[in-house]
């Protein structure tokens, strides 16, 4: 029977159900819109919690925030036009560089007028019956459609830790994943900021040089490498929009989805003048390339060793106390085990008269109190609390949505051990329902903008093909995913990235999160091919029905 659902007409004015709901305006919601509805002619909607595009984008708007590939393919590879017509500005885009360009592609592309914001998705359900997603909104709105596509990201579900007596605090707390937009003035004030992963490292230059005095609380140590931030030469951006349809090729066949290649030589394999020689090169140049320096940084812990005691080096020779360079270099993982972070100034902070830094892997954080945060040796003082904890990444986002597939099976007791997907694209026991980027995928193992784009465009390619051939349902079965798990988890024993205990990357940083390796880490080029022949052989693990 038709369904009758009553829920909000489109731009057309139109009701009834829609071909998909596509949850989340980033990268991912925006493109995935561009796909079904410009490509396909499918109806279709972007819901998004924010009050504006942009995804985490949106949301991580605290000092420093900037992306960590290079802005010149940190970017849609989908239209030359598009590539051709926006220049950037630096380096690196921040946070303010993004947002602009992922606004000016909404208007561009004409996304808007299917994009309903400041609409938090509170559940979705599947319908076996009418062979429809029901999708429930925070305000009592209800959508139905075909298709349900996930593309909320994978570090869009802040990570507040649980400390004792943080509602007691008197002065001002912030999350950096749910920044302010009106900014935060720390003048004359006494900061806190906890936590030193990528955002922490980003932030805390940029701090000191505002607060009366930094504490930083360190748990974790973190390798990180100069990033060598500049503004971008008119004639290297000229260059590139030259060249960019081999720039794109190139990047969707390495292992990261950058533009260039990780060394084919080991670091074993040079003597130890060559190899120091080979790290300065890398560290002038800065960014994530120092990885790529040699073949088996990731794969052979001697050989990691050599990077790891190059950085230790580099971080001893920068910060002049060494005391405190003794707790900055107190590694408790390989180089990039973790996500590798690069900076600017962020060792060179810790020299600064204004700037004191706290080992709570030696003394816990106890609770905040009224006035600071009392660890187990001392009470610091402090007018503003940032906690720089991160996500609670890849499942997060999904998880705290009520999604109910099968038989109202939830995807929070389906994934009750950790995520358990086919390709990182769909679940079992959830028809029609696709995850971008979702776990069991390389999301966040390479640079996303190359594993968005083709997973949107695989999920494209499969509607596309369900709909010439009369296929209604498409659902990953049991089996297949089963076997993806084991490859997922075989890919990741096969580098030292599992070593990291307390990456997120297994979710160590939430606490009673099953800690389970939740990217793809065999390379994006082979990820993207695994893809390709699952297609081509009728979609092999799934099971398609009319």
């Amino acid at each position: 029977m038709p369904d009758t659902t009553s829920q909000p007409a489109d731009a057309a004015g139109r009701s009834g159900p829609l071909d998909a709901v596509i949850i989340g305006a980033g990268f991912s919601g925006l493109y995935q819109l561009h796909c079904l509805r410009d490509r396909l002619g499918l109806s279709a909607k972007v819901l998004e919690a924010a009050d504006g595009v942009g995804g985490t984008w949106f949301w991580n708007r605290y000092p420093g925030a900037r992306c960590d590939s290079e802005s010149y393919y940190y970017s849609f590879s989908f239209s030359d036009e598009l590539q051709q017509e926006w220049t950037w500005s630096e380096r690196y885009p921040g946070q303010a560089e993004i947002m602009g360009y992922l606004n000016h592609v909404a208007d561009r592309f004409d996304l808007r007028r299917d994009i309903v914001l400041s609409t938090r998705v509170a559940g979705a359900r599947y319908d076996a019956a009418a062979n429809l997603w029901r999708v429930t909104t925070e305000g009592g709105d209800e959508y139905a459609a075909r298709f349900l596509i996930t593309a909320v990201g994978c570090l869009s579900s802040a990570n507040v830790p649980n400390i004792p007596g943080l509602d007691s605090f008197e002065g001002r707390w912030y999350h950096t994943g749910e920044w302010p937009h009106e900014g935060v003035d720390f003048t004359g004030k006494r900061v806190g900021l906890v936590g030193t992963g990528s955002t922490g490292i980003q932030a805390a230059p940029v701090i000191a040089e505002q607060a009366a005095h930094l504490t930083v609380f360190q748990r974790t140590p973190n390798y990180s490498v100069p990033a060598r931030n500049a503004p971008l030469d008119p004639e290297f951006d000229r260059q590139v929009k030259a060249n960019y349809a081999s720039i794109r090729d190139h990047a969707r066949r390495t292992v990261n989805g950058h533009p260039f290649d990780i060394s084919d030589v080991s670091a074993l394999s040079v003597s130890p003048e060559k190899r120091r020689e080979l790290y300065e090169k890398a560290w002038e140049v800065g960014s994530l390339r120092f990885r790529a320096t040699f073949s088996d940084l990731l794969t052979d812990r001697t050989a990691n060793d050599t990077a790891a005691q190059f950085i230790r080096d580099k971080i001893r020779a920068i910060v002049k106390d060494p005391e405190t360079a003794d707790k900055l270099t107190n590694f408790d993982h390989p180089y990039a085990a973790k996500r590798p972070p690069i900076d600017t100034d962020y060792f060179e902070t810790f020299n600064r008269d204004n700037v004191a830094l706290v080992d709570v892997r030696a003394a816990p954080i106890e609770r905040i109190t009224p006035s600071g945060i009392q660890t187990a040796d001392d009470e610091y003082p402090l007018d503003i609390i940032v906690f720089a904890t991160g996500f609670d990444a890849m499942t997060g986002p999904l998880m705290r949505m009520d999604i109910r597939g099968r038989d109202a099976l939830s995807l929070r007791d389906a994934w009750h051990a950790g995520p358990k997907t086919y390709l990182g694209l769909q679940v079992p026991g959830f028809p029609n329902m696709f995850t971008i980027t979702g776990p069991g995928s390389p999301s966040v193992l390479c640079n996303m903008p190359v594993a968005i784009e083709q997973h949107a465009d695989w999920i494209t390619d499969c509607i596309a093909h369900m709909r010439a051939n009369g296929i209604e349902r498409i659902e990953a079965q049991p089996d297949a995913a089963e076997k993806w798990v084991a490859h997922v988890n075989e890919a990741a024993d096969a580098t030292l990235l599992p070593m990291a205990s307390s990456s997120w990357y297994l979710g160590a940083n939430v606490p009673g999160k099953p800690r389970v390796f939740m990217p793809y880490a065999g390379g994006m080029n082979r990820y993207a091919g695994i893809c390709e022949k699952v297609a081509a052989n009728g979609y092999e693990g799934f099971e398609l029905t009319g």
